[in-house]
């Protein structure tokens, strides 16, 4: 008993650390890989600017492919497929999380993605990740705001 009241008080409290991750111009796949992988090493992760980060491939198959895929399931009953750009975003990171079990959940909580950048977030340090920029690109790509577009995305949602 009394082990774990000196425990108790002697135990610090450590904030996780915040990244704030500018999507602009990375590969989506890339980048929502690493910010998953921060996310179950602890860290809050903040995605900005999810509307111009890139896919890569070419946009008619790209968008043929999304369009597949929202025809499963049902309106009422799900899976629920996302259109705007920053849900899209956050749904592709939560495939890479081990969602269903309580370290993924507890990771996906961590995690907060955003279109632009909010008046809260600007002037801050933000990190981009070089192995996932699409400088390097040669073949074609296309922005995720381009794709949410293509699928029923309209602005004012």
């Amino acid at each position: 008993m009394q082990t774990s009241k000196l425990f108790g008080e002697n135990m610090q409290t450590t904030k996780a650390p915040v990244t704030l991750v500018n999507a602009e111009g990375l590969i989506v796949g890339r980048m929502c890989s690493k910010v998953a992988k921060r996310l179950l090493n602890g860290e809050k992760v903040i995605i900005l600017n999810a509307e111009k980060a890139v896919f890569s491939g070419k946009k008619k198959s790209k968008v043929a492919e999304a369009k597949e895929f929202l025809e499963v399931g049902a309106p009422e009953r799900g899976p629920f497929h996302y259109r705007r750009p920053d849900k899209y975003l956050r749904k592709t990171v939560r495939g890479m999380l081990p969602f269903k079990q309580p370290k993924g959940k507890s990771a996906y909580k961590r995690l907060k993605v955003f279109m632009g950048v909010p008046k809260e977030f600007k002037g801050q340090q933000m990190i981009t990740f070089t192995e996932a920029s699409s400088i390097n690109l040669k073949g074609p790509h296309f922005t995720v705001a381009e794709m949410s577009r293509e699928i029923g995305w309209s602005k004012g949602e």
